[in-house]
C-alpha cells in the first residue's frame, strides 16, 4: 500500500482534540490514590504551555463505579453527567477534559443515547432542569486527559531532561503500555487508534525515546472488573486476570508500565504487591517487581519534575531502579517529607525501594 493510501486510513483513527480553554473534570480514584497525577497535569497545562484550564469545585462524581456495580440507574447517571454539562456552560467553556477513563466511557455512552434516542435526551433536560433548575448544552470537544497529553508529546520530547533512555546501556526503556477498557473498547471513535490501532500511549513512549513492549496479552483486561472486584467473593476472578496478564508480559523483561486509566493503574500496582505477598512471585527482569506509572507521572519525569512532587512514593511498587534507569536526580531522604519540610511515617513492607 502506497503511503498516501496509509494515511487515508489512519485518518479515520484520528479524533479531534481541543488546543486550548478546557473544562476539567476530575476523578475520584485519581485524587485518592494518584492525586500527584492530576497536579502535574494542571501545572503542565497551565505553566508550561500556558493554556486555560478551568475547574468547578462543584463538580461531583459521574457515578460510574455505582452504574457499572448496577446500583445507580442510568437516568441518574445522565442527570449528573447533565449537571456536569451545566456547570461547564455557566463557566463559560466548550471543551471538557476528562481525567477518568470510567468517566470517559460513562460520557461517550450518554452522548452515543442521545444521538440515537433523542428522547432520553429532552428527559434529561427535564429531569436536570427540575432537580437543579439548570440547563446545559453539548460539548463542543471531549477529550480524555490523556488524549491531550498525547496531543502535546512532542512538546515534552523537545523540552525533555531524562528521556526513557536507560542510562547505563543507552538502550530504549521496554515499556508496556496498557489502556483503559472504557478508552475506546466500547465507542471506538472516540479513542486515538479507536480499540482496533490504540495510539494515545504508544505514541507517548516513542516520541519520547522508549520502546513499545509488544505481547501477548497486550489488550487484556486490567482484571479490575467492577462487577468482579465489588464484591469480594468475586475477587479471585480479578486477581488471575492480572497474573494472567504480568505472566504474559514477563518474558519481555518490562521496566515499567504505563496506563491511562486509574483503575488499571491502581490494580496492576496492587495486585503485584498482592502476588508477591501470596506466593512470592514477581514479574520484572531483576526478581523484582514492574513500576506502574499513569501518563502524567511518566511525562513529569521526563520533564525533570521531582519523582516525589508527583507522588511516586505512594504505589505499592516503589520507582528507585526505574528511576536510576533513566538517571533522574532524585534526593531519597524527600521521599516522605511534607510541603514544610516535616517527615511523614514510612511505610512498611514496600517493594522495590
Amino acid at each position: 500500500m502506497n503511503s498516501e493510501g496509509k494515511k487515508r486510513i489512519w485518518s479515520e483513527y484520528q479524533k479531534e482534540i481541543a488546543d486550548d480553554h478546557f473544562f476539567y473534570v476530575r476523578s475520584c480514584i485519581r485524587q485518592s490514590f494518584f492525586p500527584g497525577s492530576e497536579q502535574f497535569f494542571l501545572n503542565f497545562m497551565r505553566k508550561d504551555l500556558g493554556k486555560d484550564v478551568f475547574e468547578n469545585p462543584s463538580h461531583t462524581t459521574c457515578t460510574g463505579i455505582g452504574y457499572h456495580g448496577d446500583i445507580v440507574p442510568f437516568s441518574t447517571t445522565m442527570t449528573v453527567v447533565a449537571r456536569h454539562f451545566a456547570l461547564m456552560k455557566e463557566s463559560g467553556y466548550k471543551n471538557i477534559a476528562i481525567s477518568c477513563v470510567t468517566s470517559f466511557g460513562i460520557y461517550t455512552e450518554i452522548l452515543e443515547t442521545w444521538k440515537h434516542f433523542p428522547e432520553e435526551l429532552e428527559k434529561t433536560r427535564e429531569y436536570l432542569y427540575k432537580a437543579t433548575g439548570r440547563e446545559f448544552d453539548i460539548p463542543e470537544n471531549m477529550a480524555h486527559t490523556s488524549d491531550i497529553i498525547y496531543k502535546f508529546r512532542d512538546e515534552i520530547s523537545a523540552r525533555a531532561k531524562y528521556p526513557l533512555i536507560n542510562r547505563m546501556t543507552g538502550e530504549p526503556l521496554k515499556v508496556v503500555e496498557h489502556i483503559g477498557c472504557h478508552y475506546s473498547k466500547m465507542f471506538p471513535k472516540y479513542g486515538i487508534g479507536g480499540a482496533e490501532f490504540p495510539r494515545v500511549l504508544s505514541g507517548m513512549i516513542e516520541s519520547w525515546g522508549g520502546e513499545v513492549v509488544d505481547y501477548p496479552e497486550r489488550r487484556h483486561c486490567c482484571g479490575f472488573g467492577f462487577r468482579q472486584y465489588l464484591v469480594q467473593a468475586n475477587r479471585g476472578y480479578s486477581l488471575s486476570n492480572t497474573y494472567k496478564k504480568f505472566n504474559s508480559m514477563k518474558p519481555y523483561k518490562p521496566d515499567l508500565i504505563i496506563t491511562n486509566c486509574p483503575g488499571c493503574n491502581m490494580f496492576m500496582d496492587k495486585w503485584q504487591y498482592t502476588i508477591k505477598a501470596m506466593e512470592g512471585t514477581t514479574f520484572g527482569s531483576a526478581g523484582d517487581s514492574i513500576p506502574v506509572l499513569t501518563y502524567e507521572e511518566v511525562a513529569g519525569l521526563v520533564l525533570g519534575y521531582s519523582p516525589w512532587d508527583l507522588g511516586l512514593q505512594y504505589h505499592m511498587v516503589q520507582s528507585e531502579p526505574l528511576l536510576r534507569k533513566m538517571g533522574v536526580d532524585f534526593n531519597p531522604d524527600d521521599k516522605y517529607k511534607t510541603k514544610d519540610g516535616k517527615n511523614m511515617p514510612v511505610p512498611q513492607n514496600l517493594i522495590n525501594s
